[in-house]
């Protein structure tokens, strides 16, 4: 009996043994199916992703359902990486925008302060009319506005600055008596004072409407081919003539080096046709920098309404006005421009109290020694706020001030 307990018990234990190492050997066989990212290998992936992130090792070894959680934890570095970064990028682009749209300020600033320079042509004679050509800064004084100007930025004695010269003849019928001699005048001052490859005009002829019948050049004999090509004829358009002039051709602000601009006229002064008024024709001739030198036909020995024209448009420009008598004359006083527009003087300053406003600001200009006269334009057009510098008197280097 105690055999057969005996056998029972060691056939229990046996079976017990054998039933652990059964139940310790079946889960190494379906782990994979079982539990696809078990314990056994999620202890390791890690470690292995973190090292390798895109090895095939992982992804032959994690089939399937592994596949996803691999690529997200690939991804995800450089996923955030990328997301975060770009409000940063926005954000310091809208501060460079910002940057960037901050200067147009200063650049208006900039263009304000060319606009400010302004630019003088004056004379200066004696008593009896002979040019002063050796006067210095402190021999002048000078009003912008009835103010002192905020700094004077040269004074130089331009005996040599290049000439843009407009030739504007009055080919009306009130001039038909004296126009052939007038024109052979206007041909000899043309052949002296226009050097070649300096100084450039053309020539314009008027009555109720204009003729270019010469384009700007410096080839005289061209200059003297215009002229002679003027037939008399008409009413008289003279201040429509000062204005396109003035706007069309010599209110130029491309030119690289500074020039002189002048008008010579030779008229009666009498206008019978024109458009424009004659204070519109001056605000344009100073707008434009130009100086108006006129030469009267009037053949009585008295003014007359149109001389007084003639003296009003040259004053304020900073002109003279001529009155010839006799024929001959008419020679002599193109020989008095030739000489001034070579004795002259250029003063560039700023004005203070500068404001972009459209006004006309007033200029005066005096030599302390009292015997002496100045002449100079009355004052110049301050540019009006977005407008362009030939529309507003002003030009920078492309434009450089108009200022006038």
């Amino acid at each position: 009996m105690k055999k057969h307990l005996l056998l029972l018990a060691i056939l229990c234990v046996s079976g017990a043994l054998w039933a652990q190492s059964e139940a310790e050997q079946l889960p190494e066989a379906p782990s994979v199916s079982r539990f696809p990212g078990g314990k056994p290998q999620t202890t390791q992936q890690p470690a292995a992703t973190s090292q390798q992130p895109g090895a095939m090792t992982s992804s032959q070894e994690l089939p399937g359902a592994q596949d996803k959680p691999v690529l997200e934890d690939v991804q995800k570095p450089k996923t955030q990486p990328e997301t975060v970064p770009e409000p940063a990028a926005k954000a310091s682009s809208s501060a460079q925008q910002t940057t960037l749209q901050e200067p147009p300020p200063e650049g208006i600033e900039t263009i304000v302060s060319n606009v400010r320079r302004v630019n003088l042509i004056f004379t200066v004679t004696d008593k009896h009319g002979k040019f002063i050509k050796d006067l210095k800064q402190e021999d002048l004084r000078i009003l912008d506005d009835n103010k002192i100007p905020e700094k004077i930025e040269s004074f130089n004695s331009e005996t040599n600055l290049p000439l843009r010269v407009g030739l504007l003849v009055d080919s009306s019928s009130s001039v038909r008596d004296r126009f052939r001699f007038e024109q052979q005048s206007a041909i000899e001052f043309l052949h002296q004072i226009i050097r070649p490859g300096v100084d450039q005009a053309f020539v314009l002829g008027f009555d109720s409407t204009q003729e270019l019948t010469q384009d700007f050049t410096d080839d005289t004999s061209k200059l003297a081919r215009g002229v002679n090509a003027l037939r008399a004829g008409g009413g008289t358009a003279l201040f429509d003539a000062i204005f396109n002039a003035c706007r069309d051709k010599l209110a130029d602000t491309t030119a690289k080096t500074p020039v002189r601009r002048a008008i010579i006229l030779l008229s009666d002064g009498e206008d019978t046709w024109s458009r424009v008024l004659r204070d519109e024709a001056l605000e344009q001739a100073q707008r434009a920098e130009v100086i108006i030198y006129a030469i009267s036909t009037n053949t009585g020995n008295m003014q007359t309404r149109g001389d007084k024209v003639l003296k009003y448009l040259a004053e304020s420009t900073g002109g003279r006005v001529f009155y010839p008598y006799k024929l001959e004359e008419v020679s002599d006083d193109f020989r008095q421009i030739q000489d001034e527009l070579r004795s002259q003087y250029a003063l560039t300053y700023k004005p203070a109290d500068f404001a972009e406003d459209g006004r006309f600001r007033t200029i005066t200009l005096e030599a302390h020694n009292k015997s002496l006269h100045v002449r100079a334009r009355r004052g110049y057009y301050a540019p009006r706020p977005n407008r362009s510098a030939l529309g507003s008197g002003a030009s920078t280097e492309a434009q450089k001030t108009v200022v006038k």
